[in-house]
C-alpha cells in the first residue's frame, strides 16, 4: 500500500469527538458558523498497482483515466481505517476580538501556508480545488487526490515541476436525489461562497506578509480549479472579495484560474454581471465545456435558464475579457455518464490543463488545440 497526503480546508462539520484528528467531516456546516474554515492535511492509504493501472489505461480520451481513480480514491477514503486527518490545531483567546489585536493567536491558515511554503520553495506549483454538486466529504478526497496525482503524472507536463492540489470542500450533499439535493447544494455553494472567500483574504495577508519579509516570493505559482457548482462558490465568493479590497482591484493571487464544466450563467462574465471581475484575480482564466453535458441537464431544469456555461461557452464572445480563454472539449469528450462531466481528471483535458501550469502558449504547436472561428481566446481540443 501506498501513502498519498493532501492538504485542505473546508466548512463542514467535524464527524468524532476529536475535532482535531477528526474521522471524517459530515453533509453539514460546522458547528462553528457556515463561513468557519478547518485547515488540515490529511493520509489515505491506496493500492500503487492499482494506482498506475488507471494512470495507464487509455481511450478515446487520451492516456490516464483519472476519473476511475477518482472512484477508487473515494471509496478507499470511505473505508475506515485508511485515512488519517490532522488538522491544524488554533487558538484565538477572545473570539469577540480582531486576532491581529491579540497576543498568543494561533492560526490553522497560517500554519498550512508555512508547510505549502516549504514546498514551493522546492519547485512546486500549488492548485487550489473545489469540487462540485453531489459529493461527499470521502469523494472529494478522492477527486483531489486524483487531480493531484493525474496531473503530477502527465507525460506532457515539465518532469521538474510539481503540483499540490489544496481542497477546499463544502458541504455538498452527496446523495444521489438529482433536484431535491441539487436546490440545497446550490444554496450551500452560495453560502460556502463567503467561507472560500474568507480563505482567499487569509491567504492574500499571508502572501502580503511573505513579499514585506522576504521580499521576492519563491517564484512558483498558485492555480485554482473549479469544478460544476464549485463554480458557483467561486462566484459568490467575488462579493466579498471586493468588499475586503477597499475599493481597489481584487487580489492577482493566481496565476490560471481553470472552470471546468462551470454550472454558471454563459453570461456572467458581462459588465455587471456577477463573474465580470473574476479575471482581476488572475493571470489568465481558461473556460473548459462540453456541449454533450448530460449533468448540466439538471441545472436547465432546475434554474429555468438553458444557456450555462458549461455546456454552450460564452453567450457572447465578442464581450469577453482578453484574460478568458474557452476551451471546447466536445470532440475528445468520449464515453457515457460521469466522463461527460468529469472529463477534466481524463488524459487530453488534463494534460491540456497541465501545459497551462507550465506556461505553455495557447497557441503552441504541442498543445491539441486549434482556433474556433476567427476570436483570439475561443478554442477546440481536436484528436
Amino acid at each position: 500500500m501506498e501513502t498519498y497526503e493532501l492538504f485542505f480546508a473546508t466548512n463542514r462539520s467535524h464527524e468524532g469527538k476529536d475535532r482535531w484528528h477528526p474521522n471524517g467531516y459530515g453533509r453539514k456546516f460546522s458547528d462553528d458558523g457556515v463561513e468557519n474554515l478547518r485547515f488540515g492535511k490529511l493520509k489515505l492509504k491506496a493500492d500503487g498497482a492499482t494506482v498506475a493501472n488507471h494512470l495507464a489505461a487509455a481511450g478515446d480520451y487520451g492516456v490516464g483515466d483519472g476519473i476511475a481513480l477518482s472512484e477508487y480514491l473515494g471509496k478507499q477514503a470511505g473505508s475506515k481505517g485508511n485515512m488519517i486527518i490532522d488538522a491544524y490545531q488554533e487558538v484565538i483567546p477572545d473570539k469577540e476580538v480582531y486576532q491581529d489585536h491579540q497576543a498568543g493567536v494561533q492560526l490553522g491558515s497560517r500554519a498550512m501556508f508555512e508547510d505549502l511554503k516549504q514546498l514551493m520553495d522546492k519547485t512546486t506549483d500549488v492548485v487550489v480545488y473545489i469540487h462540485g454538486f453531489n459529493v461527499s466529504w470521502s469523494e472529494a478526497v478522492g477527486a483531489a487526490l486524483a487531480l493531484q496525482i493525474r496531473l503530477n503524472a502527465s507525460s506532457l507536463g515539465d518532469q521538474s515541476q510539481s503540483l499540490r492540489v489544496v481542497l477546499f470542500s463544502w458541504p455538498s450533499d452527496g446523495m444521489a436525489l438529482p433536484f431535491v439535493s441539487y436546490k440545497s447544494d446550490r444554496t450551500e455553494a452560495e453560502a460556502s461562497g463567503k467561507a472560500f472567500a474568507r480563505g482567499v483574504l487569509k491567504l492574500r495577508d499571508y502572501l502580503r506578509e511573505i513579499c514585506k519579509r522576504n521580499g521576492n516570493p519563491c517564484g512558483q505559482d498558485i492555480h485554482m480549479l473549479c469544478h460544476s457548482m464549485g463554480n458557483y462558490a467561486l462566484q459568490e465568493a467575488l462579493p466579498k472579495i471586493a468588499d475586503n479590497s477597499g475599493g481597489r482591484a481584487l487580489p492577482r493571487i493566481f496565476e490560471n484560474i481553470f472552470m471546468c464544466a462551470p454550472d454558471v450563467d454563459a453570461d456572467g462574465f458581462e459588465d455587471g454581471k456577477p463573474l465580470a471581475r473574476l479575471p482581476e484575480l488572475a493571470r489568465t482564466v481558461s473556460i473548459y465545456y462540453n456541449r454533450q453535458d448530460k449533468a448540466m441537464y439538471v441545472s436547465d431544469y432546475t434554474k429555468g435558464n438553458p444557456e450555462r456555461l458549461g455546456s454552450d461557452g460564452v453567450a457572447r464572445p465578442a464581450l469577453l475579457n482578453s484574460k478568458v480563454q474557452t476551451i471546447d472539449c466536445t470532440s475528445v469528450v468520449r464515453g457515457e455518464g460521469l466522463i461527460e462531466h468529469s472529463y477534466y481528471l481524463n488524459g487530453y483535458i488534463n494534460d491540456d490543463i497541465r501545459q497551462s501550469t507550465d506556461s505553455l502558449a495557447f497557441d503552441d504547436t504541442r498543445r491539441m488545440r486549434k482556433k474556433k472561428g476567427e476570436w483570439l481566446n475561443l478554442w477546440e481540443l481536436t484528436v
